[in-house]
């Protein structure tokens, strides 16, 4: 029985998430389904992270485990061949049959788009969160430094995430301007759900002038979802990078 492990990249305007649900189309359900087909056996993938509806990937992960003697590079070809142009497999890699997708990662990177111009784009409307009104970046900055290290990031998630606790260290959070782009990178140990766009959201408003960073230190210690601004929309939100 061979381990197989998926870098996976999507675009997740027309799904429901990753993780496969009842009777709505998921990119998890998806990959499964042409899995299965491809390998002639029903095929369980096991995912690195549970993006939500809309969210993208660049390097989501996945691993699965198959008795097919398919060689890597047919796996690739075939499984992109079947799969919708909205995913795409980058790698097909053999691992140790104790490597777990989500259990074995020691990090999580995301980035969050921001469109920061008075009109928004008829190509980038999927992939970023359009704001007219200038942003302060250095503002917004100084909030992210907050965020370092470890700390119990409750004000930030959404309903009915159902982690066993809300605490989380993170080893990365910074800002950088690309042209009209703010783009926002984060790494973690883990996230709870919902967390990256509750914390851009309230970031967004300390670029507003409408939160201090000591505002923002009040946020995170309350634990309270409801002290923090309203949730940045998914588009904006993927999936970089998965880390082992």
């Amino acid at each position: 029985m061979r381990n197989l492990k998926l870098l996976i990249e999507y675009e997740g305007t027309a799904y429901h998430g990753w993780q496969i649900q009842p009777g709505v189309r998921t990119v998890q359900g998806v990959i499964e389904e042409k899995l299965s087909l491809l390998l002639q056996h029903p095929v369980r993938l096991k995912g690195a992270s549970r993006t939500d509806r809309g969210v993208h990937a660049l390097g989501q992960v996945a691993n699965f485990f198959t008795s097919n003697p398919m060689d890597l590079s047919t796996i690739q070809r075939a499984l992109n061949a079947l799969l919708p142009p909205d995913i795409v497999i980058k790698e097909v890699e053999e691992v140790p049959t104790d490597f777990h997708a989500r259990f074995s990662a020691k990090s999580k990177v995301y980035e969050y788009w921001i469109l920061n111009r008075p009109f928004p784009s008829a190509l980038w409307r999927r992939f970023c969160w359009h704001i007219p009104q200038p942003l302060e970046l250095e503002a917004m900055r100084r909030c992210s430094e907050i965020l370092l290290g470890e700390h119990d990031f409750s004000s930030f998630r959404l309903s009915g995430d159902k982690s066993s606790h809300s605490w989380r260290r993170v080893l990365r959070a910074r800002w950088r301007r690309e042209e009209e782009l703010l783009i926002f990178e984060i790494e973690a140990n883990a996230f709870l759900r919902g967390m990256v766009r509750g914390v851009v959201g309230t970031l967004v408003e300390a670029g507003r002038g409408k939160i201090s960073p000591e505002g923002f230190l009040e946020i995170l210690e309350a634990r309270d979802r409801r002290k923090a601004a309203a949730t940045a929309p998914p588009q904006g939100l993927i999936l970089k990078e998965i880390r082992y």
